[in-house]
């Protein structure tokens, strides 16, 4: 996931008029698919080829074909898909978001109710009924999960074993663990402004260690960033800055992958879909990459993990209607999914398959064995406007960590007025 956004007016300008000739040419779901083909509207050109290995697994099992559209400018897709949902010339699938952004795409009355596909799903053992949350709008089911992300550490085994540094399996043991790492003369920690999103990373992570409860009711609009247990959140990543603990603020992911396969970088916190970046920098599972869940907190509160999952969404002007909703009836199955799963290289929201990479495997049996909460991620939680604005400010903060208790405080202005519009929106 990457993207940003710009308040420059002839920036936007350029967006709407780049987007309006966009939808005439790169969605060949306009004019409609031939028969048993149905084109799915993207933003990843990583997915590209797992989409495409799902559709000619589709194939086998009914009769259907996925395939994958990409529009890799995520403002010229976000402009694209809202657009087209008012025309007739709108794809047929979207390989969307879950949480507040489905619900504001649900809005529109442009995308199909697909709560029997999912009570389908759900009857055969084909996903797990506690991610419904994340894909309902008023009661009803507006899409389908496509991958299942686990956020985690990533580290390097051999690097650790060179240190006699042991897995985390408590708070203590982590923060011994970046002590240590230190100390070897290696970056315990990745933390990033790069490419804007990664801004949230550190604050969900440490919130929802710390209490996992308040972290779900501040994403949902029930308390307030005031509140001192989001200034603790703050106060403890601004003590990582302290102790020297994190990278620069501009190294991206893909070269934090590299660096932690090299053994520079200690741990990357990413969702598991980072697997394949590091596979791409020549690391392997278990031998030079690992993944564990960080640990919480407080031992008290109820074990929880983030989680990440993109949804697939029919539309309701799509040109291939019909066959739209009959694929999404089939994405599940275990076929599709194994297929999906294993070109991408991730966690599947089928729990009777197995994600091909081991590390990934062993993650979602802990998280499934423990029966760890699954808390939505931070940029699917909440209007997107505010997310928006929220992940500017978490960069302002990671440049400047001793401005915490103003942040806090412009975050719960901008936070004040969101909910207010948004609940507004919702009794309409």
């Amino acid at each position: 996931m990457s993207g940003s956004r710009h308040p420059s007016m002839d920036r936007r300008t350029l967006l709407v008029a780049a987007a309006s000739c966009a939808l005439a040419t790169a969605c060949g779901t306009a004019a409609g698919q031939p028969p048993g083909k149905v084109a799915v509207l993207g933003d990843s050109l990583p997915w590209e080829k797992p989409m495409a290995a799902a559709g000619a697994a589709m194939k086998t099992v009914a009769s259907l074909q996925l395939v994958p559209e990409v529009n890799p400018s995520l403002e010229s897709f976000e402009q694209i898909v809202r657009s087209s949902l008012r025309t007739n010339k709108t794809p047929d699938m979207l390989k969307y978001w879950s949480g507040y952004r489905l619900r504001d795409l649900a809005r529109t009355g442009g995308i199909e109710d697909l709560t029997d596909q999912w009570d389908g799903a759900v009857a055969k053992g084909w996903v797990d009924p506690s991610l419904r949350g994340a894909f309902t709008h008023r009661r009803r089911v507006y899409g389908l999960p496509m991958n299942l992300a686990y956020w985690v550490m990533f580290y390097n085994p051999q690097v650790f074993r060179e240190h006699d540094i042991k897995t985390p399996e408590t708070w203590d043991g982590f923060l011994a663990a970046c002590a240590r790492l230190k100390k070897a003369g290696i970056t315990p920690l990745h933390g990033t402004a790069a490419d804007r999103w990664p801004s949230f990373i550190w604050f969900q992570e440490i919130l929802s260690r710390q209490d996992p409860r308040f972290y779900q009711d501040l994403m949902n609009g029930r308390e307030r960033y005031t509140d001192p247990r989001a200034e603790r959140a703050l106060r403890t990543i601004a003590s990582f800055f302290d102790k020297d603990w994190f990278t620069p603020m501009d190294l991206s992911h893909t070269d934090a992958a590299a660096a932690l396969v090299r053994g520079t970088v200690g741990m990357v916190a990413c969702g598991t879909w980072l697997g394949s970046t590091l596979a791409g920098a020549g690391g392997k599972p278990g031998d030079s990459v690992g993944a564990f869940v960080l640990p919480m907190a407080d031992p008290k509160a109820r074990p929880s993990v983030i989680f990440e999952s993109s949804a697939l969404v029919a539309t309701v002007k799509g040109a291939d209607h019909d066959e739209a909703v009959e694929a999404a009836g089939t994405w599940l199955h275990p076929a599709v999914m194994r297929a999906f799963s294993g070109a991408l290289q991730d966690g599947c929201p089928n729990p009777k398959v197995k994600a091909a990479n081991p590390v990934i495997a062993g993650l979602a049996k802990k998280v499934r064995g423990d029966k760890l909460w699954l808390l939505n991620r931070f940029w699917e939680q909440g209007p997107p406007e505010l997310v928006e604005a929220t992940v500017d400010d978490l960069a302002g903060f990671l440049l400047n960590p001793s401005s915490y208790r103003s942040t806090l405080r412009t975050m719960q202005g901008r936070a004040d007025e969101a909910w207010k519009v948004w609940r507004e929106a919702e009794r309409s």
